[in-house]
């Protein structure tokens, strides 16, 4: 079976957020269950394709709001709204649909296409309709911008997502309903996307690398808690915000806490032991030089992957119940707590008795998990398309 990963941007091998994370693991397990895979999507400027020979690249693109001229951000708002797009697909639109059409052609024929989250699907929803799809839903994205509209600090922008809410509502329910088959990476978004019962769809249980983390019985601790995100997307930074403003009061001045990734203005803390450390060069090293890791998500959908990294590396952990969301199995080493006073209470417990863990059993479940909801979703779409195409 031949399938064209359709995505916004495709691997280049840095693995350097959650998304470009799960994107390699989802890849992985489809390739292990037999499938060629074709990836079609772009780069970063300057990021080439880490595999070209499985890989058509229709250009390089910058779609980081953050790092974005005002000029460009109005232009983007034009778009959208001149062209009844979401913000976040008509970044996309550098390209015609023919163009992508006959890229298509060129690295062909397909027997049915992966349609990887709602950006790329959305700026180029005509084109796929000729072979059998799956969607793979990586968040429910109309859910997130309500939340995004919640949480803005602005008129202009809580209109702005209140807008993207409702066209993404729309489309989320075209890429259901089109789809013979849907991977959520959440139980809970299975529901809320109308796709519950298990002839339609299915949970993907993700990794964040393909082996096993080698365990470091030796950690050299360097700070008491440590966090590292993508902090410029709006859900990460509600859960920032709720830990900055309701947690780290309530811990002891001399409690040692360090951020890592880029920043959005307005940050602040002025507890005496926060850091802002920017980017780092090792997000692995920078999580095992912590005595515990804040699992902090309030917002969003889908699933935390740094929470089944956290999990992998056996290092303790003190979690928010949403971010535990897709997880089915959680280490002895972590504590779920909703309340600040209590989350802080547990992060300091945990930092004075540092207690890590085999984090190889967690991670070969999630991998025989991952196998078996893969080869569950290619068989609806190979059943599908004898039926189809006889």
């Amino acid at each position: 079976m031949h399938l064209l990963f359709a995505t916004s941007i495709v691997p280049d091998g840095a693995l350097a957020s959650g998304y470009e994370i799960a994107n390699a693991a989802i890849i992985a397990a489809l390739r292990r269950a037999g499938a060629r895979v074709t990836v079609i999507g772009f780069t970063w400027p300057g990021k080439p394709a880490s595999d070209p020979q499985n890989t058509v690249v229709l250009g390089a693109v910058e779609v980081r709001t953050e790092s974005a001229s005002s000029l460009q951000k109005l232009a983007w708002v034009a778009m959208a709204m001149l062209s009844g797009l979401t913000f976040a697909s008509v970044k996309l639109r550098v390209v015609s649909d023919s163009e992508v059409r006959a890229a298509v052609e060129r690295a062909g024929p397909f027997d049915g296409y992966v349609l990887n989250s709602v950006q790329f699907a959305g700026a180029f929803e005509k084109l796929f309709g000729d072979r059998p799809s799956i969607f793979v839903a990586h968040n429910v994205e109309h859910r997130s911008a309500k939340e995004n509209a919640a949480a803005a600090g602005g008129l202009f922008q809580r209109l702005l997502f209140r807008r993207e809410a409702r066209l993404l509502k729309a489309m989320e329910e075209r890429l259901c309903r089109r789809a013979r088959f849907v991977f959520t990476l959440a139980e809970e978004d299975r529901s809320a996307l109308g796709v519950a019962s298990d002839d339609r769809s299915a949970v993907l249980p993700l990794v964040t690398c393909a082996e096993s983390p080698v365990q470091n019985e030796t950690r050299r601790i360097d700070c008491d808690a440590a966090l590292i995100g993508t902090w410029t997307w709006q859900p990460n930074r509600i859960g920032l915000d709720w830990f900055l403003e309701n947690v780290v009061p309530h811990l002891k001045a001399d409690f040692r806490i360090r951020v890592a990734g880029g920043l959005p203005s307005g940050v602040t803390s002025a507890h005496p032991g926060v850091e802002f450390a920017g980017r780092v060069p090792d997000a692995q090293a920078f999580v095992r030089s912590a005595a515990v890791i804040p699992l902090i998500s309030t917002a969003g959908s889908g699933v935390q992957l740094k929470t089944i990294e956290t999990f992998e590396l056996g290092l303790p952990s003190v979690a928010t119940s949403h971010s535990l969301r897709g997880i089915d199995h959680r280490p002895l080493n972590c504590v779920v707590t909703d309340d600040p006073v209590a989350f802080a209470g547990a992060l300091e417990a945990a930092a004075a008795d540092i207690r890590d863990v085999d984090g190889s059993a967690f991670h070969h479940r999630q991998v025989k998990a991952l196998d078996a909801a893969i080869s569950r979703g290619l068989k609806k779409l190979g059943s599908l398309r004898q039926e189809v195409f006889a």
